[in-house]
């Protein structure tokens, strides 16, 4: 197997893939759920850096264009902005 990161040395990264392989399912989810809230909350941090006027409101809709692209997330939020 070739190394999948050029930081890690290769038994390591054999080890940590090992133990993701291991992991229960439920572990695994929980484990995406949190980076994904992580994630959610980088970016509502920079959309109000760039928007200091933004109402929570505007946050969301922003964030929704970010997620889902200005063309779905108009066809569920609508015009508002």
């Amino acid at each position: 197997m070739t190394a999948l990161s050029s930081d890690t040395h290769p038994k390591m990264e054999a080890l940590q893939i090992e133990f993701i392989r291991r992991m229960p399912a439920w572990k695994k989810i929980s484990i995406v759920s949190d980076l994904n809230e992580t994630v959610r909350t980088l970016a509502i941090s920079g959309i109000k850096q760039r928007n200091p006027n933004a109402t929570p409101k505007q946050i969301l809709r922003i964030l929704a264009e970010l997620m889902l692209g200005a063309e779905l997330a108009q066809k569920v939020y609508g015009d508002a902005k």
